[in-house]
């Protein structure tokens, strides 16, 4: 329900996804596919039925492509990614015999008997507890309505450019395709009543700077285009008649955000050191050679996490060894002389190229992925590892096996990496003979076991991402549970306290690269813990290093005491937000609007 506060104006609470502000006249958007045409066909129709589907597919199959090369060369291959998974459901075979089952044996018009179909599949995956899975779903639907678009002879889906004037748009839900085609001098913001801050909507967004507030429940029920709104990207806020005193008040927020950018960037050949003097390795986390500039602009000390799985996916065949050759000494090359942390492969659970069959997994998340399937796809594996260390030689690389689980793992891994080395040194190769190796800290085992690991390895990198949900056993996509997912929750604190105090007993060094690291909510907590590096996206290390230029060791060891002690997660996160506003309050308050 809205809050109304002030006479007129009504704000409606919902999740921050996107920050910014924007302001103006809604344009809401309509559910698509709201009628579909479904009658009998006769017995000589069936066969341009399904002349009439696979024709659709095809071209449907296309205008996503299509989309996908556009948001590649716009975003990076990152968000292009996300579509990946629309192509494969139009390659399931499973689901598009059924439909020609349908046609055929029921005598059903294409239309009809693709939503049929499709909807079952998508209502099934929508119920699972599951996050790959719901996905999933929502990715048949998507699909869906473009087929049946198609098939209607309506062309490409977007329904857009019914816009007139720069708006805010107002919608249940937002596909990745409409989002990733947004002109954003057209759509000045948006908020759908549906989604999550990882949904593919919302990462999108980001990528496109469009503020955005998603999670909005009956926001549409509200409004009507032509309302005038205000969209609060930062607080996760909807303001339906603003009045002239919170316009003038996010006049002033959007003014304090531009003057602390402009501050910020005055620290960025600054170290990250305590006003006591602790030195705080401050990484970037990338995904693309392209982001290679970034690292200098954000003022970060080399890369902590560079994900090479975007390499392998959205293309059609496995990336040459010189190509990834290429692609590691660029970014070695803008990151020296600081470190270049390569994560090796980890896809598996949502992230499949096209080229490697997909398994139907029951729980992908549990399942082939990270250095399992290098284990097993040892072809694939030992390309990447002759072409890192053949970069090697050009800048500082360290090499990070994801997802280790036991020391098996952690040791065949070191054994195929020094078959590669004698491999290339049997032909004359330059490579780096002295690579440092160090593992992901990901799943509750390998905090278990992390004395163990610590004498095998040269450093640790939490993920705290893949931590938290299996440390806690919570979905952060699933709303039922979502609210347990909480990155103070006791045992996550005290896992991440026994992990660094096994790598300190034996002389390496720990970093976090999981959102955890990007969270000013609780970076001071990271740091009494004991965490000797934070790597975060580029965006927020300028906040990160604001905020530990201002702060004292001695009082976030005082918050790690306590957080130690402490049994509530809320207390913790009160404790550690109360410290970090105390020490740099302008990093906060600069957030904070009248309507908040």
């Amino acid at each position: 329900m809205p809050d109304s506060s002030r006479t007129g104006e009504k704000v409606f609470r919902g999740i921050a996804v996107s920050a910014g502000v924007a302001h103006g006249k809604v344009f809401l958007l309509g559910r698509l596919a709201s009628s579909i045409p479904d009658y009998e066909v006769s017995e000589d129709g069936v066969h341009e039925q399904v002349n009439r589907l696979e024709r659709a597919l095809v071209e449907t199959r296309l205008q996503i492509a299509d989309v996908q090369r556009h948001v590649s060369e716009a975003m990076g291959a990152e968000d292009a990614s996300i579509f990946d998974a629309h192509l494969l459901v139009l390659e399931d075979q499973t689901l598009i015999n059924e439909v020609v089952r349908a046609i055929q044996q029921k005598r059903l018009n294409s239309e009809a008997a693709f939503h049929q179909v499709s909807e079952r599949y998508a209502a099934a995956l929508g119920a699972v507890d599951d996050e790959y899975l719901r996905e999933r779903a929502s990715d048949i639907r998507d699909v869906t309505s473009r087929v049946i678009h198609n098939l209607q002879g309506k062309g490409d889906l977007l329904h857009l450019k019914q816009f007139k004037d720069p708006c805010i748009l107002i919608s249940h839900e937002l596909s990745p395709c409409t989002t990733a085609q947004l002109d954003r001098k057209m759509v000045l913001g948006f908020a759908t009543e549906t989604g999550g801050r990882t949904s593919h909507t919302a990462i999108l967004a980001r990528s496109l700077h469009i503020p955005a507030v998603v999670g909005l429940k009956d926001l549409s029920q509200h409004l009507e285009t032509g309302h005038h709104v205000v969209v609060d990207g930062y607080n996760g806020l909807v303001i339906l008649n603003p009045t002239d005193q919170t316009l003038f008040e996010y006049g002033q927020l959007v003014e304090r955000h531009s003057s602390l950018d402009v501050k910020l960037q005055g620290l960025r050949d600054k170290p990250a050191v305590t006003l006591d003097g602790v030195k705080v390795v401050l990484s970037a986390n990338i995904d693309q050679p392209e982001d290679g500039p970034s690292i200098d602009s954000c003022g970060a000390e080399g890369v902590g996490l560079y994900r090479t799985e975007y390499l392998f996916i959205n293309r059609d065949a496995l990336p040459t060894e010189e190509e990834q050759y290429e692609a590691y000494r660029s970014v070695a090359e803008a990151a020296k002389p600081n470190a270049l942390i390569i994560r090796t492969l980890d896809i598996g659970g949502d992230k499949f190229p096209s080229h490697i069959q997909n398994p139907i997994e029951s729980n992908p998340f549990l399942g082939w992925r990270g250095i399992r399937l290098c284990l097993q796809e040892q072809g694939m594996f030992r390309s990447q590892l002759r072409a890192i260390l053949r970069a090697g030689v050009v800048g500082n690389i360290k090499i990070m096996y994801p997802m280790i689980s036991c020391l098996q793992e952690l040791e065949e891994a070191n054994k195929i990496l020094a078959e590669c080395q004698a491999e290339l040194r049997s032909k004359s190769i330059p490579y780096a003979s002295e690579i440092e190796v160090g593992i992901m800290i990901e799943v509750p085992s390998a905090v278990a076991i992390a004395d163990s690991l610590a004498k095998r390895v040269k450093f640790f990198s939490i993920g705290t991402n893949d931590l938290i949900q299996y440390t806690l056993a919570v979905d952060r996509m699933n709303e039922r549970v979502a609210h347990l997912y909480q990155a103070t929750h006791p045992a996550l604190i005290r896992a991440i306290h026994q992990t660094v105090e096994a790598a300190h007993r034996h002389g390496i060094w720990v970093g976090v690269c999981g959102e955890m690291a990007g969270d000013r909510d609780v970076t001071l907590l990271l740091l009494g813990l004991g965490v000797d590096e934070l790597s975060a996206t580029p965006s927020v290390v300028p906040e990160i290093k604001a905020l530990i230029r201002r702060s004292k060791m001695k009082e976030a060891k005082a918050l790690a005491t306590f957080a130690l002690a402490c049994e509530s997660d809320v207390e913790i996160l009160a404790r550690s937000r109360d410290l970090g506003r105390r020490s740099a309050p302008h990093l906060f308050e600069s957030n904070q609007s009248g309507a908040g």
